[in-house]
């Protein structure tokens, strides 16, 4: 019996079960164990960030095939482009794979700040386009103007009308330093009535941040026609918010921003032939049945953005304007996966060896003993019950002084083992009391991660990401899990829910190492990683495929170390280094040969990461 947790939901046919363990669907089908351990054969420890380029690939090529298919379905003449939004992942390992891998599709880039338009600029091959978001000074125009010179297919998106007038002034400067001026192209973002639904709803409606409204899109004409740059006017652009998971709402947007640019089109904007639908395609994340979120294809995606394109030009007689998205959800979250070692289970501290029972204990704690020696299948529903009372008895009788702690924990071990001896017999029914059960007993995983680094959504946002054991799935699960991170703060625990139950394996990870895989990370999660603690972005591995479909590692990016993470934050670090050599070599009160064995151990650690490598005597 192979437990699946749900990948025929999430898993989008990129994994699959082999034997007891979860495996790619490409290549030579390595596990997600296999690669792990190879990894961690050459000395890396603690969790690891694998990233799958193959899986970029894919997302790419199932954008621009499903557009080409609908395109030809419903013969529709405009074309179809596509940008990649940096804000999703800036993150080198996976920029310069996703424009290396996309190569033939010209597609390219889009910049929502600075730093963003500088890796735009840079990496985007020319011809295919840039499109300029958000909120915009003059150096950041000046910038798109460059850009523009340089040769790029550039768009920059109007927010608001002091924008457009930036726009006018540097464009006046560059005609009096350049005789021929390469301008960008101009779009306008419209503040739509529609809205999306869900966590990032706000982002379309007239409450929107960004955006044009009615009033304000035609005094942006009107200047632009008074300047004599409505040529440039190429594109109209909306966005109703990431993580789509109705379609009805991108139906009502799409008819909206049809008819205005079929009225703009008519108003004599001629040079209009691009809507740019922003992002927004969704992602499922839902691990069981009942929790899915998405309620579309990206097969009718397309087909309902190319078709009412279609008709409302043909009804307001109009010319099929160009097709952009800026989906980055879609194409980035499939293609890493963080792999992360259990460090401890925090019952397996309960057990029979730390038992300290004496000649004579109180007759309840007596009871217990003889509850856990002869629960069966039969009774154990009944033992459970008896034993939760008789904790409850026995820790007012410790709070009234009438009992020793050696017999508080015995109490507590005594009735943790019966907890989990009854759990583990009556989950051969999956009854409703042993739901009840686990509702109200999960075993708590210590996981060498930080949520806050590695999963910022799940700790600001709530949002839900498919994790899953890569070992032991051909064994029946019967834990109800709760994870803990190794932060110090109780915010880091992804909490057991019943509406989304994880159950994990009763394990052992001082004889044998257990790893949780965390899916579906690759979007937003590296870039809004945050360093509480100082925990950095763990170490990262790129695994491509050869053309036998063996698998090798590409390359490895080490989590930062000690004095790295300190220099980040403006510490002087040569300081500290002099500083804690001092204080060992000035110490009297241990001697040179124990001096120089400290130093030893101080560099070694201030030149490692921050995750732990050991706990007690486990392996993680």
């Amino acid at each position: 019996m192979n437990i699946d947790y749900g990948l025929s939901i999430w898993g989008n046919n990129n994994f699959e079960i082999k034997d007891d363990s979860v495996a790619l669907t490409y290549g030579n089908k390595p596990t997600l164990l296999e690669i792990t351990k190879k990894i961690r054969s050459l000395g890396y420890k603690g969790p690891i960030l694998l990233r799958f380029p193959h899986l970029i690939k894919k997302q790419v090529d199932t954008l621009f095939s499903e557009f080409k298919r609908a395109s030809k379905e419903f013969d529709y003449k405009g074309e179809f482009k596509a940008v990649f939004p940096l804000k999703v992942n800036q993150f080198p390992n996976f920029v310069n794979e996703i424009v290396k891998l996309s190569n033939g599709y010209k597609y390219g880039l889009e910049a929502g700040s600075k730093a963003e338009l500088i890796i735009a600029m840079a990496k985007t091959p020319l011809g295919a386009p840039i499109t300029v978001n958000g909120f915009k000074d003059k150096e950041m125009i000046t910038l798109c103007f460059i850009a523009a010179k340089s040769g790029h297919d550039i768009t920059v998106t109007i927010e608001g009308l002091n924008e457009l007038e930036t726009i006018i002034e540097v464009y006046d400067e560059f005609k009096e330093q350049f005789n021929d001026v390469t301008t960008p192209k101009i779009g306008m973002r419209i503040r739509m009535h529609s809205s999306g639904v869900g966590i990032w709803a706000k982002s379309g409606g007239y409450s929107s941040k960004f955006g044009l409204n009615s009033t304000e899109l035609l005094e942006a004409y009107d200047m632009l026609k008074r300047v004599g740059l409505i040529d440039r006017f190429s594109m109209i652009h909306f966005h109703i918010g990431s993580q789509m998971e109705e379609i009805g709402p991108l139906k009502k947007a799409l008819r909206e921003a049809g008819n205005i640019y079929a009225d703009l089109k008519r108003r004599g904007a001629t040079s209009l032939n691009s809507i740019n639908i922003g992002g927004g395609l969704a992602v499922e994340y839902s691990q069981v049945q009942k929790s899915i979120t998405r309620n579309y294809s990206i097969k009718e995606f397309a087909n309902d953005v190319v078709f009412f394109m279609k008709e409302i030009s043909k009804n307001k007689g109009v010319k099929e304007p160009n097709i952009y998205t800026e989906s980055g959800r879609f194409i980035a979250a499939s293609h890493s996966v963080l792999i992360a070692p259990v460090l401890e289970l925090f019952t397996q501290e309960y057990n029979e060896s730390s038992l300290r029972l004496k000649e004579k204990n109180p007759p309840l704690i007596e009871e217990l003993n003889d509850l856990y020696k002869s629960i069966n299948k039969t009774n154990a529903q009944e033992y459970l019950h008896d034993a939760i009372d008789h904790l409850d008895s026995l820790l007012t009788l410790f709070d009234l002084g009438y009992i020793d702690l050696e017999d508080r924990s015995n109490t507590e071990i005594l009735v943790n083992l019966i907890i989990k001896k009854a759990i583990f017999l009556l989950s051969q029914d999956d009854s409703l009391e042993l739901q009840r059960l686990q509702n109200k007993f999960q075993e708590k995983y210590l996981v060498n991660f930080s949520i806050f680094q590695s999963l910022p959504d799940f700790w600001g946002l709530g949002q839900n990401f498919p994790i899953m054991p890569i070992s032991n799935l051909d064994k029946k699960p019967t834990q109800a899990a709760s994870i803990w991170d190794i932060t110090c703060d109780s915010d880091g625990e992804i909490a057991y829910s019943p509406k989304e139950p994880l159950k994990l394996h009763d394990i052992n990870v001082q004889e044998e190492e257990y790893f949780l895989a965390f899916f579906l990370i690759g979007a937003y999660q590296e870039v809004l990683g945050m360093k509480h603690n100082l925990f950095s972005h763990p170490t990262e591995a790129v695994i491509k495929f050869k053309k036998d479909g063996s698998w090798y590692i590409d390359s490895i990016l080490e989590s930062q170390n000690l004095i790295d993470i300190l220099d980040d934050l403006d510490y002087d670090v040569d300081k500290i280094n002099k500083r804690l050599k001092s204080l060992i070599e000035d110490s009297t009160l241990i001697n040179q040969e124990q001096k120089d064995i400290l130093l030893g151990k101080l560099y070694l650690y201030l030149n490692d990461n921050s995750y732990l490598k050991t706990i007690q005597a486990n392996k993680g």
